[in-house]
């Protein structure tokens, strides 16, 4: 008795179990996050430490270093990266992805801790962590405008009432307020009148840190009761700190006000931030590496009535850049591709069986097995996104197959003149072993792929036991809900009653059939030509697997745009302030762009974000969108605009200013900073690259102090008194601090702006000397104008340069780093640099060096579960043979649309080890049933069997093929994801189609000759008589 037959004779509990494994998969439907890919990320931590004032290299030096060399002993760090600019160092560490990021956040902690007696004693605050990737782009931005509410306000707001209440979003990382600096009290001395009335900056400083106090004071008891004591001793506003008394002066009081301009203004009045043209406070949001996107989203916009409440009215709340609308999209469209597919494949098998009774059994079939799938995906904590939806897409190919199968098998029964109850016992026993082969092979396929290392394995595990799972779950089905069904649902020939169009068809059939008969019996006597055609089929595989162009992902279209603005490296803020203007002007006029913001604050580079319209309301994809207003931002001087499409996929934790990093190292950084430009000179000549650009900045303008020592000594000033009368004059520095019940703001000195526009206020600085006498700063020091560093980067604790660069239209990732290896041999890069791949480069020359491997451990694992299913070394080969035309096929078909051989290709190409050798497999398994039960050559039964399996075969491939198509033809959002895939299975199946129908048959035959006579070897080899004496 075979497997089927307990679930043929028992229809109620058969249709009870389906009907419980459908309730569950669409139970657990409604349970199943959203997201756009996979949750695969790189656990990620940033370290962010601020010292205003403080030059790149006292950053690097005296706070990146002593934090990297604990961070260097933490377990799991697979990349640390620095960067360290004016005040402030932002440290990227990037965990091995198995590593759980609230434990590595502990370990973090713990050598900040270590690392804290080695950084400088005026650190205002400690460093802090936050779990999350600063080269990652928002999942949302808000900006607050208003006509009325000064820009200070609007950010103290900003980081007072939505950061704090945004932090507390569960999945969301960090908070970034952009666009200004908090309210500060800033006084800005005249050094002029500070030196004609007696006084030093530094007795400045001291007398405001001293007049504005928040002591406890204690209490007062007198018997029952208590009093509490409080003073005046906090200075609020600008109007408390002006008439404050410095010293007297001949009897008279000289105040802050008479010397400096006291002023309610910003702790850093070099930020600003744009949107869409109007002046604008930013909230960025940015998730943790490990939480869902559209849950977070979904929280944070359940929140913003509340925090839209808290807003004065006079100030407007705006959701900028939302990065869930072209997920939700897309993820949309991607299941009308999951419809359109199930709806094609059940016309496939209504024009073959020609039957609604018929069709009606796999189109159960294959919506029980892809429901069934979403309960494993819940107990696996999958997520709906687009490869595990691209994997039930294509499954509707596959999961149908074995219906077809055992359909069309029992239907053949039913029309030789059985009973549809005797037809579904004996088709089911008779098909049941080459189903079972046809599933487990199939699922073989996916082996490597689930024991693949890395982001790449991780990111298709999902795919791979998604599209398993619903494969497996077919053949269950088809094992027993199926051939239940067909004997009750099936009619004997007796009661059959057939139109016209059923004739006609059944004619044009038979003819198609005669056809393919007569052509293989030509096939057959001239055996060697075929054999010969098989050959040359696989050398034209490998070699246009050697030729195509070979990227990494499919560049998406998210409808989000990144940008960097990089202006000469000694520009002014003023002067940035105003490139930026100009660059969002250009960017806004663009008719696809929706918003557009931007912010800078301080340096030469500036940040810009921008949300294009839905893709029905633009033509254009966002690298043509990129390439028009690349070529319109080209004549604004003094800057350059970088865009690149973000991605949902991004990897690496340094933000270049384009989407793929070359970065270079060595110990001597002298050397480093000399070979770079270089470098970045030779890449720009490159076709296959664009946007080429560097983060070295070491030609920034400045103004260098040749301290006269013994000078400063014989006058009893000290270097430190030099140090902190220059940090006063031109840091920006927090000289007192001013407590709220919501938060707490600085008191800011420095001199008048008129004084640090040009070195040539140094000259007005004057220190007080032993003798009491002020001494001005140019009697014990020498000015001297050079460069300096405006940022210092480091990878893994050494100094570095990354060179980014994007990718023009119609070039591959392969063929830009190909030609960038070529030029670093060209300008022969001294030994004692290094140049290597980050981030996604990086990534995709791993996975290209791995590719040939993961194919033939496909191949491999396919030809073991084969040989244990057949008891043979041989047959395998001849189920293998088929492959190579459908790595032609799709291969062919990926050049003829263009498009470069992915990881997202190279899957289909895998998808289709296991589709194609199941015409094979129904070929062999009918061939050796022929032999064993009637006897007959191999070269009859092989014939037969090829004319008696053509419908199921046509009917499998075709059905597989059109499951693929609306994958192939590429509508909606994001399309471009899932193009790749659908092109090279349809194109793999067309032509394997065509050539397996022939060369299958003929390497039968061969592999048939060969065992036979490998057979008579063996058996001569034993029968040879052992030498004498052995």
């Amino acid at each position: 008795m075979s497997l089927s037959a307990p679930f043929i004779r028992r229809p109620v509990a058969t249709t009870l179990l389906t009907a419980a494994l459908a309730l569950l998969g669409a139970i657990s439907y409604q349970f199943l996050p959203v997201a756009p890919l996979p949750q695969v990320e790189f656990p990620t931590i940033q370290v962010n430490a601020n010292l205003p004032g403080a030059s790149p290299e006292t950053m690097a030096s005296s706070v990146a270093t002593p934090l990297e060399r604990q961070f260097g002993r933490i377990a799991g760090i697979t990349e640390m990266t620095s960067a360290s600019s004016l005040g402030n160092t932002e440290i990227t560490l990037q965990f091995d992805l198995g590593r759980n990021i609230d434990a590595a956040g502990r370990d973090v902690q713990a050598a900040i801790n270590a690392a804290r007696g080695d950084l400088p004693a005026n650190l205002p605050s400690n460093p802090g962590y936050r779990k999350s990737n600063p080269a990652d782009s928002p999942i949302l931005s808000l900006g607050l405008t208003s006509t009325l509410v000064p820009r200070e306000r609007m950010y103290d707001i900003a980081s007072t009432v939505l950061q704090q209440k945004l932090s507390q979003v569960k999945g969301v990382g960090q908070v970034f307020v952009r666009g200004g600096a908090l309210p500060a009290v800033r006084v800005e001395v005249n050094p002029a009148a500070l030196h004609a009335r007696g006084l030093s900056l530094e007795e400045v400083r001291a007398a405001i840190a001293a007049a504005n106090v928040n002591r406890p004071k204690g209490d007062l008891e007198a018997g029952d009761a208590t009093w509490s004591l409080a003073a005046t001793d906090q200075l609020m506003g600008a109007d408390d700190y002006r008439p404050l008394v410095l010293t007297h002066k001949s009897g008279a009081a000289l105040r802050l006000g008479d010397v400096a301009k006291v002023t309610d203004s910003l702790e850093n009045v070099r930020n600003a931030g744009l949107t869409n043209g109007k002046p604008a406070i930013l909230v960025m949001v940015f998730r943790q590496p490990d939480a869902n996107i559209i849950e977070t989203s979904d929280r944070i916009k359940a929140l913003l009535p509340e925090l839209a409440s808290a807003l004065p009215p006079t100030i407007q709340m705006q959701v900028l850049i939302d990065a869930t609308r072209t997920i939700r999209a897309s993820v949309r469209d991607v299941q009308i591709a999951l419809m359109i597919s199930i709806l094609l494949v059940i016309l496939v098998v209504f024009v073959f069986l020609r039957s609604v009774r018929s069709t009606l059994i796999p189109s159960v079939a294959v919506p029980i097995s892809l429901i069934g799938t979403f309960g494993a995906m819940y107990l696996l904590g999958y997520t709906i996104d687009n490869l595990s939806l691209m994997a039930l897409t294509v499954a509707t190919g596959f999961v149908v197959d074995d219906a077809i199968v055992v359909v069309e098998n029992i239907t053949r029964h039913v029309e030789g003149g059985m009973r549809p109850m005797e037809a579904a016992l004996h088709g089911a026993k008779e098909i049941g072993s080459t189903v079972v082969s046809i599933s487990i092979s199939l699922v073989a396929v996916f082996i490597p792929i689930l024991l693949m290392g890395g982001i790449v394995g991780r990111l298709f595990r999902e795919f791979a036991v998604t599209l398993s799972v619903s494969i497996l779950i077919s053949m269950v089905v088809s094992l027993t809900t199926t051939p239940m069904m067909c004997a009750r649902l099936l009619r004997p020939l007796s009661e059959q009653r057939h139109g016209r169009i059923f004739q006609a068809s059944e004619r044009a059939f038979g003819r198609l059939l005669g056809h393919y008969r007569d052509s293989l019996a030509w096939v057959l006597r001239h055996q060697r030509l075929t054999f010969a055609v098989s050959i040359a089929t696989a050398v034209a595989t490998v070699a246009l697997y050697v030729l195509i162009p070979k990227g990494f992902f499919p560049q998406q279209d998210t409808g989000r745009i990144n940008g960097s603005i990089q202006a000469a490296q000694d520009i002014s803020f003023q002067g940035l302030e105003k490139l930026m203007g100009r660059f969002v002007e250009v960017v806004q006029q663009d008719t696809a762009v929706e918003n557009v913001t931007a912010f800078v604050g301080g340096g030469n580079t500036g940040r810009m974000f921008a949300s294009l319209k839905p893709n029905h309301l633009r033509k254009e994809t966002a690298d043509q969108v990129i390439a028009r207003i690349r070529a319109r931002s080209a004549h604004i001087p003094g800057a350059t605009l970088i865009l690149q499409a973000i991605q949902d996929l991004r990897i690496g934790g340094r933000f270049g200013g384009a989407q793929f990093q070359y970065t270079l190292q060595g110990d001597d950084s002298r050397e480093l900073f000399e070979w770079a430009p270089r470098v970045l000179q030779k890449l720009r000549t490159l076709p296959q690259l664009t946007d080429a650009n560097s983060d070295l900045q070491n030609r920034g303008l400045e103004a260098t102090l040749e301290i006269d020592r013994a000078t400063a000594a014989r006058l009893g000033i000290s270097t430190q008194a030099i140090a902190n009368t220059l940090y006063d004059a031109f840091g920006q520095r927090y000289v007192s601090t001013r407590y709220t019940t919501l938060n707490q703001y600085r008191v800011v000195l420095s001199v008048d702006a008129a004084y640090w526009q040009t070195p040539d206020g140094l000259r007005s600085i004057y220190l007080r000397a032993r003798d009491g006498a002020l001494v001005p700063l140019s009697a014990i020091a020498s000015f001297r104008r050079g460069n300096t560093a405006l940022s210092v980067n480091h990878q893994g604790q050494q100094p570095s340069v990354t060179i980014s660069f994007n990718l023009p239209p119609g070039k591959a990732l392969g063929d830009a780093v190909t030609a960038i290896e070529r030029a670093q041999e060209e300008i022969r890069l001294p030994g004692t640099l290094r140049g290597t791949f980050m981030g996604t480069a990086q990534v995709f020359k791993a996975s290209l060096a791995n590719q040939p491997w993961l194919i033939l451990a496909a191949l491999l694992a396919v030809y073991i579960v084969l040989g244990v299913l057949y008891e043979s070394l041989i047959h395998p080969l001849t189920i293998l043979s088929t492959i190579p035309s459908a790595g032609l096929g799709a291969l062919l078909a990926l050049m003829a649309f263009r498009i470069e051989l992915s990881v997202i290709a190279l899957i289909g190409i895998i998808l289709l080890i296991g589709i194609v050798k199941k015409n094979a497999i129904l070929m062999i398994d009918f061939a050796l049933e022929l032999e064993r039960r009637t006897g007959c050559s191999p070269e009859e039964s092989i014939f037969q069997a090829c004319l008696l399996r053509f419908r199921p075969i046509t009917m499998t491939t075709l059905a597989a093929m059109l499951g693929g198509l609306p994958l192939a033809l590429g509508v909606g959002t994001g399309a471009e994801l899932r193009r790749p895939l659908g092109v090279a299975i349809v194109g793999g199946l067309m032509l394997s189609q065509l050539l397996t129908l022939y060369t299958t048959p003929v390497i039968y035959l061969y592999m048939d000759r060969l065992r036979k006579a490998a057979g008579r070897a063996w058996r001569a080899l034993r029968a040879r008589p052992e030498p004498a004496g052995a």
